[in-house]
């Protein structure tokens, strides 16, 4: 199911409390709540879906877990702060801010936690399902043209990069204290950045900056929550700030140009699967997520 729902939709009625939560399914030892559903719920009816929405929160729900716990197996979970920076993003589209979305979700009996875990997942599962059939292998020089073919007969064009990275570093138990003040000084150096072959250098004359040489990266390649800094500056500058788990970051473009040989082709390519998968298109997701069924205990109580 796709992330997005309509935003129309978000001005929500209040939901009267419910009734204290009871244990409605258990999937492979998890429990799943009658709090749970309701949850699931209210979020279709914002979603504006149809038919017996309880039942569908029940499957959902269901699926959620097997797809976490497989999540967790393989160790591809997307980071806090990056589920953090996809709602931010859907409150911006939405012409909200995180406070204002996390307001309306718990007036429409969702609340935030409970969106964030849908995130995640969301955002977890397609890399679970591009690995394992075949999306982390190199695609064929047939299926390549045959790619082609299907865009009239040309190579994706597509946007390289060259990127750098400088972390001013904050210790986790001064986050609160300095955040502030390493925020002002990231800021301030972006101005007197020399370039990335004297990045180095210039990191010297500073405490605690790191920096990092990121390689060669497609717009397609790109982090989502790094990928809209990144298009927004120029060759030989830097891209905004921001707070991350390891201090202020911010990006150096060392170079970018327009790119459409075969690796590039084969990267947008891709990018339009994995696109395809988050919205529920691919079969191999459901294929996946039928054989975690099959092997599972689920107890519907």
């Amino acid at each position: 199911m796709p992330l997005i729902f309509v935003a129309a939709s978000l001005v929500a009625q209040p939901q009267a409390a419910g009734a204290a939560s009871q244990v409605a399914v258990v999937v492979n030892n998890v429990v799943i709540t009658s709090g749970d559903i309701a949850k699931r719920t209210a979020f279709l009816r914002l979603q504006r879906a149809k038919g017996n929405l309880p039942k569908l929160a029940r499957e959902q729900l269901i699926d959620e877990v097997l797809k976490r716990g497989e999540i967790a197996r393989l160790g591809q979970s997307v980071s806090t702060s990056d589920v953090d920076a996809a709602v931010a993003r859907f409150a911006a589209g939405n012409k909200l801010s995180v406070e204002q979305l996390s307001k309306v979700l718990s007036g429409a009996g969702v609340g935030i936690d409970h969106f964030k875990q849908f995130v995640a997942v969301q955002m977890s599962w397609p890399r679970l399902v591009n690995g394992r059939f075949g999306g982390g292998g190199k695609m064929s020089t047939a299926e390549l043209v045959r790619r082609m073919q299907e865009n009239g007969g040309r190579k994706p064009e597509t946007t390289e990069y060259f990127l750098q990275q400088v972390i001013f570093v904050i210790p986790e138990a001064k986050r609160k204290a300095i955040t502030g003040k390493r925020q002002a000084e990231a800021n301030a150096s972006r101005a007197n950045y020399p370039g990335c072959d004297g990045a180095k250098a210039f990191a010297a004359t500073m405490r605690d900056v790191s920096i990092r040489n990121l390689g060669r990266f497609m717009t397609q390649e790109l982090p989502a929550e790094w990928k809209p800094l990144v298009e927004k500056a120029g060759d030989g500058t830097t891209t905004g700030t921001r707070v991350t788990d390891k201090g202020v970051e911010y990006l150096a473009i060392c170079k970018k140009r327009q790119v459409n040989d075969d690796a590039a082709a084969e990267i947008v390519f891709r990018a339009e699967d994995l696109n395809k998968q988050q919205q529920g298109e691919d079969p191999n997701s459901q294929r996946y997520l039928d054989e975690l069924r099959k092997a599972a205990q689920i107890v519907n109580r």
